[in-house]
This record gives C-alpha cells, structure tokens and sequence, in this order.
C-alpha cells in the first residue's frame, strides 16, 4: 500500500510539473507574441515614415513604387486597400492605380471588337501609355502597374482576369467562362498566333470531339478567327487577334 501512495504522489508531482511547464510555455509565447506586434507597429510606423519622405519617388519612379509595394506587403500593409484610406490620403497611391484601372478598361473595351476580349500584356501596355498622352506620363508605366491594377479589377466580377503564358500574360477583359482547355490552347498558340486541329491534337493527345469544341468555344466567344484560306496540313487555321497583335508589338 505504502508503495502504491508514493507511486501516486509521484504522478501528481510530475502533472503539477508538466502544468508549470505549460504555463510558463504559455506564458512565453503570449511574451514572443506581444513583442512581435510591437516590432511590426514600430516597422508600420517607419514604413509611414520612409513613405511620407520618399511620396514623390514613389508616385514617378516604378522601380521605386515597386519596391515600395513589397516592403508594404512584408508587414501586411496593402496601399491599395481604399482610395480613403491614410496611404493614399498622404501618397495618392491609391488614385494611380484606380487612374489606371479605368484606363486599363477603357482600352480593353475600345478593342474587344477586334481581338475578342484577349488582349497581350505588352500591347495592353503600349496602348494604355499612349491614352495618357504626354511622353514624361508614359514612362511611369510599367508591367507591375499593370498586374496591380488588374488585380484591383478583379473586384468588378469575371470580366478581368490574367492567363500567364510561357513568357507573359494574356489579359481576358470579357465575362467568358474559360476552362483549362480553352487556356491551354492560348498558350499553346502564343508563339505564332494560330494553330491547326491536328496540331493542337499532336500536342496535347486530345480526342477530335474535344479538341474541336474547345476550339469552336473560343470562335463563338469571339477569341479566336477562322481561316479556311492559308492553311496548315490541308486544313483550317484557327487565329487569335489578341496573341497575333501583341506579337507585332513585341
């Protein structure tokens, strides 16, 4: 019996032991983790700071907004979050991007009748710097303007939406429902603008009732163009206006 006592004030002990350890463990963390929201405040602070005495690089140099957008996503800060907000009250951040967001559509809606509602990012670009006119504006444009502005309009629904291809990204300005077939075939004609049923078959080892569907699917949405004259292997050419003109831009 006496050994049956001793063997249960032992366990007690070693469960009040593991308690302490547990509340200093606690204890610790609750510690660790106050001093880390500390040390991000402090950083939110001096990221404000640095923001407030570099506005001007910011707003006109875009390797500079650049690297600002990537300290500012260190410590969970988005710039962009609203246009009332403290960042854009003290840098007008706010208002570049959305400034450029309605440039962005307006250019996608004055050629959606020719490419279909695909447009290349690179010649998106090049038409977006020269609705803003004067040559010194043009030059605050760059490719991560673009996505950040992009990403902004995703809000608006489906009608926005980016399709990275082997070197770039397509931009879809058009509520069309586009699965992963109707992408692979974009990507797989970036390099010249078309391609063929037998191609696209070749390269994919797709069956002849899908490959033609998805193909069909991006004629009727407009996407894609349907050539019966230059043909490839004896059959018809399937061209795509948004790949084809980014092509001549690049």
């Amino acid at each position: 019996m006496r050994r049956r006592v001793g063997g249960v004030g032992a366990i007690q002990k070693q469960q009040l032991a593991e308690a302490r350890f547990r509340n200093k463990g606690n204890e610790i963390a609750e510690d660790q983790l106050q001093q880390m929201t500390k040390q991000m405040e402090v950083f939110r602070t001096k990221l404000q700071e640095f923001a407030s005495n570099h506005k001007n690089e910011i707003r006109k140099d875009p390797r500079f907004r650049c690297q600002f957008q990537e300290m500012c996503a260190t410590v969970g800060v988005d710039p962009l979050a609203s246009s009332k907000g403290f960042w854009a009250k003290m840098l007008g951040v706010g208002d570049f991007y959305y400034e450029l967001g309605v440039q962005i559509i307006e250019v996608c809606i004055a050629t959606s009748h020719q490419n279909g509602g695909i447009i290349g990012l690179d010649e998106l670009r090049e038409k977006v710097m020269k609705s803003r006119g004067s040559k010194k504006r043009q030059e605050d444009i760059t490719q991560d303007d673009l996505l950040r502005a992009i990403d902004k309009l995703s809000v608006l629904g489906k009608g926005f939406r980016l399709i990275p291809t082997g070197n770039n990204y397509l931009v879809q300005s058009v509520p069309a429902e586009l699965n992963m077939d109707h992408t692979t075939i974009l990507q797989q004609a970036e390099g010249t603008g078309f391609i063929s049923l037998t191609s696209l078959r070749r390269m994919q080892k797709w069956g002849e009732e899908r490959t033609q569907n998805a193909l069909e699917d991006l004629v009727k949405e407009g996407m894609a163009w349907v050539d019966d004259q230059a043909k490839d292997e004896g059959e018809r050419l399937y061209w795509f206006p948004g790949l084809l003109q980014d092509k001549l831009v690049s």
